[in-house]
Parts: structure tokens; sequence; C-alpha cells
């Protein structure tokens, strides 16, 4: 019974509705880190050698990466969900809208997405070394991860507010929602990774994503602290996705029991 099941799964890993929602990510996944190690490399290029303190960088990151998710996450939204991040797919799959096969190929096309992005920028932005995510200096390994940890949990929280399906007036149904609704569920998180950039952008990189930590990590060749950036977002965004379900929507919890499937932000 249990082989039949899981057979039953891998079939669905791989049939078209499911391909597609891989490339996605995949393509969802490559803007985000795109624009975010982009802006990035850009600040980074813009900023004069006398000009010791300044937070126009921290400023124009937090914007490219508000933007950026909130375009990756609407062009992503009625495919895949516009997970865009392993801590969202995990903490989905925590909450029973997503199988575990499904999401392991979510987090491979994540991963490979925020590579590919951090390769081509290393390729074609004139030599420029890619920047990975890193800790302040005052910091240890563990504040760094609670801090990631706090960001992931307002970041993922939100997602699950703007993707409950009884805002749309669809009847909890996927597919229901409206482009309007989506495309404010998306800004909604856009703006809310722009504000944790804003706020912890100088203390722990504000990474909440550990495929843009890992993309930055294996083209340029740092691991350090890259537990950091694993463990603090997949706590969070577990954390998050338990006190929806139990706190803040329990009915909704209750309906969806036997019945799985992605929630479309």
């Amino acid at each position: 019974m249990a082989s039949n099941n899981l057979l039953v799964h891998l079939k669905h890993c791989f049939s078209p509705p499911s391909l597609r929602s891989y490339l996605a990510e995949f393509i969802s996944t490559f803007l985000f880190v795109f624009t975010a190690v982009g802006s990035a490399i850009s600040a980074r290029m813009l900023t004069t050698p006398d000009v010791t303190n300044s937070a126009s960088p921290l400023v124009a990151t937090a914007v490219a990466q508000a933007f950026g998710l909130f375009a990756a996450v609407l062009i992503a939204a009625d495919v895949s969900g516009g997970h865009v991040n392993p801590a969202v797919t995990f903490a989905y799959a925590i909450g029973g809208h997503i199988g575990v096969p499904s999401a392991i190929f979510y987090w491979a096309s994540q991963l490979l997405g925020a590579t590919m992005a951090c390769l081509s920028l290393n390729l074609f932005s004139a030599g420029e070394e890619v920047p990975t995510t890193r800790i302040a200096v005052a910091m240890t390994g563990f504040g760094g991860a609670v801090m990631e940890g706090v960001l992931t949990f307002l970041l993922v929280y939100t997602v699950h507010v703007v993707g409950e399906p009884r805002l749309s007036g669809g009847g909890g149904k996927r597919g229901k929602r409206g482009f309007a609704a989506t495309a404010l569920g998306a800004l909604a998180v856009g703006l809310t990774e722009g504000a944790c950039v804003l706020a912890a952008g100088s203390l722990s990189g504000a990474s909440m994503n550990p495929a843009r930590s890992f993309g930055a990590a294996v083209v340029s060749g740092h691991f350090k602290n890259q537990a950091v950036y694993w463990a603090g977002p997949m706590i969070g965004a577990a954390v998050a996705a338990l006190v929806y379900q139990i706190m803040a929507c329990p009915s909704v919890a209750e309906s969806r029991h036997g019945n799985v499937e992605a929630v479309v932000v």
C-alpha cells in the first residue's frame, strides 16, 4: 500500500502541471535572486571609497528586493503558488498544502534558479565578486540565526495571510483569485521583504531565503555561516505556518484536512 502511494506521488511529481510549477519556481527564483544580488553589486560599485557610513546602499537593495519579490511572486502565483523561497515551501509542506515529494522538487528548482542567477551575475558583471549574506561582526552565529528566524516568520506569516482563499471570495478553491487580489498579495509580500531588509540588512544580511544565500555561496565559494541562513529561515517558517494554522485560522485548517493542494499567493 505504501509503495502504491509512493508511486502515485512520484507520478504526480512528473505530471505536466508539476513540471510547469518547477519551471515557474526556477524562473521566479532566478528573477528575485538576480535583482537582490545584482542590486548589492550595483550599490557596492556606486559607493565611493571616502563614504564609510551611508544608508543609501541598504535602501537601494531593500527597494530592489521588494520590487523583485513582488514581480517574482506575481508571475508564478497561478502556476506554482509563487513560493520563490525554500522556507515558504517548507511552511506549506508543514501545513499540508504541498506534498513532501513535490516540495523536494520545488527546493531543487529554487536552488538551481538562485545559483544560475548568481552565476550569470558573476559572468556578466565585469568581474565583480558576488556578495554573500553575512552576519555583523558583533553578532554570533546563534544571534544571526535567531534574527533570520524572526524575519522569516514575519515574511512567511504575511504569505499565509495574503494567500488566504477566503479573502478572495473564491470559496477556498485554487485558481479563483482574481488578478487584483493576487497582485495585492504579491505587493504585500514584497513590501514585507523590503521592510525586513531595511530593519536588519546590516545585522544578518536579511536573507530570509536559503536559496538566495546558497546561490551566492556556491558561486563565490564562501560558505561561512551558511547554516545560519538555513536553520533560521526554516525554523521561522515552520513557526509561522503553525501559528497561522492553529491560532489565526483554525476553521480553515480543519476544512482542509485530507484535501492537500498548493496555495496560490
